[in-house]
């Protein structure tokens, strides 16, 4: 792949090696491979062509890492073609990796898109190695991907919501720009116990959105970390304790209210 410095316009070339290097010298602890995203929707022929393409830079990837520093994770794609993401995954495990990660979703797919996508991939891959979906961060996802057995997930959504005003609660989702905040004495959620809910109210987070002041989304960034943190802490506690099927439908139902 050849891209334009954003520094100095500059060509620059970035292949499997390169990416391999590069990761290496930031001394990443988890390295991803280097893959080709599959757009959607996209056509099988289209999915196999880039899914095959992703599988050969793997190979290059898992060789150009060898024995260095830091897990390296091939990334299964192929689409919303579950048979393209079985032959991609049982791909990755020949080739052996630290971890696999499941790429190429939320990017525009219905809900039940992506979760048939992961219930025809995770078989495929070892339970004795961590699971990663990318980019997939809604609660009511997470715990949807929980249950079908993801280990790990990133996502800009915990501090772009909060950068929106848009707030995880214990309570159900708060929308801080509603007038109905505005007097509002309370806080934000008065189940939690991070720094903001402990110091500020939300009419005060809702004058800090209202003028602009950079300390509202700051505030708002420390609360929603602290609310997935919590969810994490719940869903790996009902995990322990053989109780994720309730809790899931728990937090599932709390997810579509407003608080």
């Amino acid at each position: 792949m050849t891209f334009q410095s954003p520094v100095n316009g500059d060509r620059v070339f970035l292949g499997p090696e390169e990416s391999m290097a590069v990761q290496q010298a930031l001394g990443s602890d988890i390295i991803m491979a280097f893959d080709e995203c599959t757009p959607y929707p996209a056509d099988e022929a289209t999915a196999r062509k880039s899914m095959e393409l992703s599988m050969r830079w793997a190979e290059r990837c898992r060789t150009a890492h060898g024995d260095a520093a830091g897990a390296l994770f091939g990334i299964v794609q192929g689409g919303m073609h579950a048979g393209l993401r079985r032959e991609s995954a049982r791909t990755l495990v020949g080739i052996g990796f630290d971890g696999y990660a499941i790429g190429g979703l939320s990017v525009g797919e219905p809900p039940e898109q992506r979760n048939a996508v992961l219930e025809s991939a995770l078989p495929e891959m070892p339970e004795d190695r961590p699971r990663y979906l990318m980019g997939v961060g809604r609660p009511a996802d997470i715990v949807a991907a929980v249950v079908r057995g993801v280990d790990m997930f990133d996502c800009v959504i915990p501090t772009r919501h909060a950068r929106n005003a848009f707030l995880y609660t214990s309570r159900g989702i708060v929308k801080l720009r509603n007038a109905r905040n505005r007097t509002d004495t309370g806080p934000l959620d008065p189940d939690c116990n991070c720094y903001t809910c402990r110091h500020f109210s939300r009419a005060y987070l809702y004058h800090l959105d209202k003028c602009g002041e950079m300390l509202g989304p700051r505030l708002n960034t420390v609360h929603n970390i602290h609310y997935y943190q919590r969810l994490m802490e719940r869903l790996r506690a009902a995990l322990d304790a053989g109780t994720l099927a309730d809790t899931a439908r728990e937090l599932m139902a709390l997810s579509e209210e407003r608080a």
